[in-house]
């Protein structure tokens, strides 16, 4: 309780003093709730406004994959680097060390593996992504597939509605099957798809005409690194994506599975965070990875 001895009248009302316009730094977040606003603000840095988002769930489908066999070895040294980690509550509950600062984005379906007919998924509950205390949660959309397209996007929505109530993000991942066109008439689709369906971020994969893209979409386009390509060529895709308009990276294959991952993900971070050009940021992995 205040001391009532020494209670003093306010003075200092900053009279004249118009109050700032206080634009959020999140993409189509600026009516969002306190709660939503602060989770997305431990993703997206509030300086830059991009995030570097570490993602290693692949488990969930592939099993123990190529960088990925012991987690507590190639994943927990690249934590200190990340802006957000995107994994399974498996692997958060079992390797992750519950002391980390960074925001979790937890993979929230699951279904099928690589063995099957994959986008047969369902939510996990949402009393798991509380318990966790995690910044969001990422579904997957299969937009084109006959099979899967309507559950997938059911997924989404319902995974919304839930999220919504305890102002937790939902960020849509955008799914590419063996039939489907990767180009932008593609990732526009389903990234707006994702938006009009309440999800707050979208992973999707940079194309030609990626622009466009981003533009359509109104809330945060992260791109995901896809396969795994040489260095160079991995923070060029970087640099093109935030360029045109990527509000982050969400990468897994391109750093876990780098020569140096440590050195990788610094260089990915330079390049999203500082703008450096994909020749320095090359430079920079090389000099890290000595």
């Amino acid at each position: 309780m205040a001391d009532l001895d020494d209670l003093r009248e306010g003075a200092d009302f900053g009279l004249g003093i118009s109050r700032e316009n206080q634009c959020f730094h999140v993409k189509g977040a600026e009516n969002l709730p306190w709660g939503m606003k602060d989770r997305l603000s431990r993703i997206f840095n509030p300086k830059t406004g991009k995030a570097v988002m570490l993602a290693f769930d692949h488990g969930f489908i592939m099993g123990p994959t190529s960088g990925l066999e012991r987690i507590d070895l190639n994943i927990v040294p690249l934590i200190e680097y990340a802006d957000c980690l995107m994994c399974t509550r498996g692997i958060l509950q079992s390797t992750i060390p519950a002391n980390t600062t960074k925001p979790i984005c937890l993979r929230s379906d699951a279904g099928t593996s690589i063995l099957t007919d994959l986008n047969d998924n369902v939510l996990i509950d949402i009393e798991d992504a509380i318990r966790m205390n995690v910044s969001a949660m990422a579904v997957m959309l299969a937009i084109g597939d006959d099979a899967h397209e309507a559950k997938t996007v059911a997924n989404l929505y319902k995974a919304v509605d839930k999220a919504s109530r305890y102002n937790i993000p939902v960020m849509g991942v955008t799914a590419v099957g063996k039939q489907m066109a990767r180009d932008a008439r593609y990732f526009g689709l389903a990234s707006r798809i994702c938006a009009e369906n309440g999800a707050t971020i979208v992973k999707t994969y940079y194309c030609e005409g990626f622009e466009k893209v981003a533009a359509a979409c109104p809330v945060p386009v992260v791109i995901a690194g896809g396969k795994k390509l040489p260095e160079k060529e991995a923070l060029e895709l970087c640099y093109n994506a935030i360029n045109d308009g990527a509000a982050g990276v969400d990468m897994g294959r391109n750093v876990f599975q780098s020569t140096s991952p440590v050195a990788m993900i610094q260089a990915v971070h330079a390049v999203v965070h500082q703008g450096i050009t994909p020749d320095q940021g090359y430079e920079l992995f090389c000099d890290l990875a000595k």
